[in-house]
């Protein structure tokens, strides 16, 4: 079985975004929600929702995409996930 990969973006209700690679999403949101990400820009900035994801097959090309997307401004970031997600919906909300 082939592993995924995930370039995602969280938000906060202020729409302040982080965008970060992980090959366990579910995993990797709990810990955004449940603020126990070590990282200081997550706990400050509230980024809690869910708004914005990628697949890949490969961890090299997911790494590649998040590089890219943490060099764009917050407007095309926010482009971005309208493209998909035009009223910012936790995408996670109804995961267990």
């Amino acid at each position: 079985m082939q592993k995924t990969y995930y370039v995602y973006i969280m938000s906060s209700p202020s729409r302040t975004t982080y965008i970060g690679f992980t090959s366990n999403l579910e995993r990797r949101v709990w810990e955004h929600k449940s603020k126990s990400s070590l990282k200081a820009h997550t706990r400050k900035y509230n980024e809690v929702m869910l708004v914005h994801i990628e697949e890949y097959p490969d961890p090299w090309s997911a790494i590649e995409r998040e590089k890219v997307l943490k060099k764009w401004n917050r407007t095309r970031k926010h482009t971005l996930i309208e493209a998909d997600n035009p009223d910012w919906l936790d995408l996670s909300a109804d995961w267990p």
